[in-house]
């Protein structure tokens, strides 16, 4: 057997002799589950909160999960229960007596409020929770956050705790780059381009930087699952949204739905125009010839989009059929001017001078299915059995026309000296086979699941360039290929989890089987890996009272290098900083370990985890110069190792003034004295985010965002620090129907990207700044 498999029993074993002594007390278990009477789906979010019998002062309380459930630890005896939540009229069971070690009363409907939502409704402008916690990870809710309406998936990333958003749009947790992300709990192409989906289809988001066995095991920093909207009131509702903003922007979406008692049939509809413009510089010095290179470019973008999404659930007996759907198509023009100059350091001649403008045109169009099947158990079975087949498709069609001006400092001084084209057609397919269990066993339940992955990515690119004398375009054959990435990643998952009184264990293994099969149709090389490997995890929670808990988490995973990072051939957009990919590079094994404690007050959830992770053949790019130009490829080092102390908290200073914030301190540690004993780097980094709100007179609310992201090592340098504060203020109209709110992000204008790099013979630095100061009005209607 896999020594992994060994290491996933014995935590298993010995996190259930630690806690087996705990059997004997006297405490109790109160669990419930909170839906909609209407439509019998759950809430989520909901506070329950536990009274002595007719009290008014709670003894403990909760926050009702993704699923609707709830549960505490109480001592024997009997208590009031109360379920209030913003929409719905509040409910007090009375004389709940708990004397049984698992007391669970199954189903509590809310019924939605009519005459008391206007009281409730101010009731939760006082605190507005943005991200909650649990054992698993985090819970963000993109409506809480003012700043992201009228924004993408990406802005809405970029206001989430322990999450990083590079200028690039590449994610990043904790410092790590390797995240897997999900659509709706599923890898789909639509993940590839998280600036296509507006803000406005997004209902949750869970974060997870440890995940179990359940989850995939791909991904260093974990998993972040995005959760779309879908239909959930009875009958037929809606809401219509509207932004408009600064350059013209615009972004409007319609998500209507109808459900009955057996059926339910939604789907949304969202257009969205958003232009910017942006600028870069990047200075660099090579030692070994004298020279100095000093580009400075000047971008725009243009991007009309398209999103569609749709779904069904059919309920037969104890069945239910539903298929989900989305699609989006976006054309984009975009143009860069860069101008270049060289000069030589000991004389300060300028050696070359020209500019090089690059216009590009894209026709996208992504397609995401799943069918779905879920068996209905009864209410109190706990049993859970859901099986699916996911389908999504992303095909890019990319035209690049570049003219380049030798001498001239802007372009239309002179006529071009230098012609180039590019074209780039990718298709980008995902299949998904699924299938999940769940069993309860007494005090604990099985858990169970078989996955299959097929991914293909074809990409087909062509390079050209004008003779000048002919004026016939010629192929550039060293640098125009076809490379053909297949995987298959076919795994099986078992976990097992039990709960002793104030002790929650969970410990599982993951079986993945990785087969990777890629083709350069240039040189007919082909490149086939294939290994087996087991991936062990435990997650772990301790309540030390009604207020207190504990937690420890960890789990094995990999990073398996994507398509683009395989890919030999390189991409020469600008012909002095060249990425080229690396056929050789091996996958990440990641060991990541979490010690967290959560605790709530009355006005105040604290949330601090201290967090370890330990990366073999940890993967960089690493920057070397020849003849002036720069080329980036990403390699194997040796290692990494991060750890630091993130905390997030939740307060209630006054009944009209609310705090949320996160803080993460951690230290980077990388090793890759593999490659030169001038790799390895090390640095402490820290970054902070928080949300603050206001209710100011009038029924309106004022709401300021603010991040600081400290300066970040690598293997060759930095990244520098990036900070940014939003404000928005939005007033609501016809009993809450309806919204309007201004949001003004980057106030100060401070938003942007920049770094250094250092070799045994160049440094440089660059920065890139796009538009981020935007003024943006937004209104919506509930209906």
């Amino acid at each position: 057997m896999h020594p992994y498999f060994y290491i996933s029993i014995i935590s298993i074993i010995f996190f259930i002799a630690q806690l087996y002594p705990a059997m004997g007390q006297s405490t109790y278990q109160l669990a419930g589950k909170v839906i909609d009477e209407s439509n019998q789906n759950p809430v989520s979010f909901a506070q329950v909160a536990v009274y002595p019998p007719g009290g008014t002062t709670p003894i403990t309380g909760a926050t009702t999960e993704d699923n609707g459930q709830f549960k505490f630890d109480l001592k024997q005896g009997k208590y009031d229960v109360e379920i209030v939540f913003v929409g719905y009229e509040s409910k007090r069971i009375s004389g709940v007596e708990v004397t049984t070690k698992n007391k669970n009363l199954g189903q509590v409907s809310l019924l939605p409020s009519t005459k008391q939502l206007d009281e409730v409704v101010v009731k939760s402008q006082a605190i507005r929770r943005p991200v909650s916690t649990d054992m698993e990870g985090l819970n963000i809710r993109p409506d809480q956050t003012l700043s992201n309406v009228g924004g993408s998936l990406l802005d809405v990333l970029r206001n989430s705790p322990s999450v990083n958003v590079s200028d690039d749009g590449t994610v990043s947790l904790r410092g790590s780059s390797g995240t897997n992300i999900l659509i709706d709990g599923r890898n789909s192409v639509l993940a590839s381009d998280l600036e296509q989906l507006p803000a406005s289809m997004i209902k949750n988001i869970k974060i997870v930087n440890n995940p179990n066995a359940k989850y995939d095991a791909q991904g260093a920093g974990g998993v972040i699952n995005i959760q779309l909207k879908k239909g959930a009131n009875q009958g037929t509702s809606g809401k219509v949204e509207t932004t408009v903003g600064t350059r013209l922007r615009a972004n409007g979406s319609l998500n209507l739905g109808h459900r009955s008692d057996n059926f339910n049939i939604y789907g949304g509809y969202s257009i969205r125009r958003w232009p910017r413009v942006g600028s870069s510089s990047t200075i660099r010095e090579t030692f070994d010839n004298f020279q100095r290179l000093e580009q400075e470019g000047e971008q725009e973008r243009n991007d009309l989009e398209h999103t569609i999404s749709f779904g069904t659930d059919f309920f037969f007996g104890k069945n239910k059929l539903s298929y989900e759907g989305a699609f989006n198509m976006e054309d984009e023009t975009d143009s860069e001017a860069v101008s270049t100059e060289l000069f030589d350091t000991r004389t300060e001649d300028l050696l070359l001078k020209y500019t090089r403008l690059n216009t590009e045109t894209e026709d996208n169009y992504s397609l995401d299915n799943a069918l779905i099947y879920e068996r209905l158990f009864n209410d109190d079975s706990g049993k859970e059995f859901r099986a699916l087949i996911t389908h999504s498709f992303r095909d890019q069609l990319e035209n690049q026309n570049i003219n380049v001006y030798s001498g001239a400092a802007l372009p239309g001084e002179s006529d071009p000296t230098g012609m180039e084209r590019s074209n780039n057609d990718e298709n980008n397919e995902n299949l998904i086979l699924q299938a999940d269990y769940v069993h309860p066993l007494g005090n604990g339940k099985f858990e169970a699941g078989y996955k299959s992955t097929f991914r293909k990515l074809d990409n087909d690119y062509t390079y050209e360039v004008l003779n000048q004398q002919s004026g016939a375009w010629t192929n550039q054959e060293n640098v125009s290929n076809r490379f053909i990435y297949k995987d298959q990643i076919h795994a099986a998952y078992l976990i097992y989890s039990h709960t002793f009184n104030k002790f929650e264990i969970s410990g599982g293994t993951r079986l993945e089987q990785t087969m990777v099969d890629t083709r350069l149709y240039n040189t007919s090389e082909l490149n086939e890996q294939n290994y087996l490997n087991l991936f062990p995890s435990v997650q772990s929670q301790y309540h030390l009272d009604d207020l207190n808990a504990v937690k420890f988490t960890y789990s094995r995973r990999i990073d398996r290098p994507g398509s683009r990072h395989l890919n030999p051939f390189p991409d020469i957009s600008d012909s002095l900083n060249v990425r080229i990919g690396n056929p050789n590079l091996q996958p990440e094994f990641i060991n990541s370990f979490e010690l967290g404690h959560m605790v709530k007050f009355k006005k105040a959830d604290i949330t601090s985890n201290l967090f370890y992770r330990h990366v073999n053949g940890q993967v960089d790019y690493i920057v070397s110069v020849e003849n002036g130009i720069s080329y980036r490829q990403p390699t194997n080092l040796n290692t990494s190792v991060t750890y630091g102390l993130e905390i997030i908290n939740s307060t209630q200073l006054f009944p009209w003034w609310s705090f949320n914030a996160s803080y993460s301190l951690f230290q980077t540690e990388v090793d890759g004295s593999n490659l030169d004993s001038g790799y390895s780097n090390k640095g402490i980094s820290w970054n902070a985010k928080m949300t603050t709100d206001f209710n100011l007179p009038y029924e309106i609310d004022l709401q300021l965002t603010g991040k600081y992201e400290a300066p970040e090592i690598e293997a060759q340098g930095r990244d520098l620090a990036r900070y940014s504060m939003d404000m928005s203020v939005q007033r609501s109209f016809f009993k809450d129907k309806a919204s309007l709110t201004l949001t003004v992000r980057d106030v100060f204008n401070t938003q942007r990207f920049a770094g250094e790099n250092f070799g045994t013979n160049f440094r440089q630095s660059f920065e890139y700044k796009r538009e981020s100061r935007i003024a943006l009005v937004n209104l919506s209607y509930t209906f």
